[in-house]
């Protein structure tokens, strides 16, 4: 059941910080945070594909503290869309982080 949450929290969690910190442009800004989710097509290198008791975090290629480390640089970008994508892209591993237990 936690999984379903997890994927629907992936959903959530973007248009959420969209709405309440893009008011003017929230559907581009959620548009570009939620294309942070194509980061989990770095699951298809693993076997099994899915598996809902693994961490991602730093078990997957684009899961690990390095890449983690530049998401968190985009942030801080002056560009709107490279912004919008590194705060996707952190929620994005905050949320797989919880799922780890950290």
């Amino acid at each position: 059941m936690f999984s379903y949450i997890h994927i629907v929290l992936h959903l959530l969690v973007p248009l959420a910080i969209a709405w309440f910190f893009f008011r003017s442009e929230w559907k581009k800004a959620a548009l570009f945070m939620l294309a942070a989710n194509l980061v989990d097509l770095d699951h298809l290198l693993a076997s099994p594909v899915y598996d809902p008791n693994r961490c991602s975090i730093n078990f997957h290629p684009l899961h690990t503290m390095f890449p983690i480390s530049f998401y968190g640089a985009m942030m801080f970008l002056p560009w709107k869309p490279v912004r919008w994508l590194g705060i996707g892209l952190v929620s994005h591993m905050l949320l797989d982080a919880i799922d780890c237990g950290f």
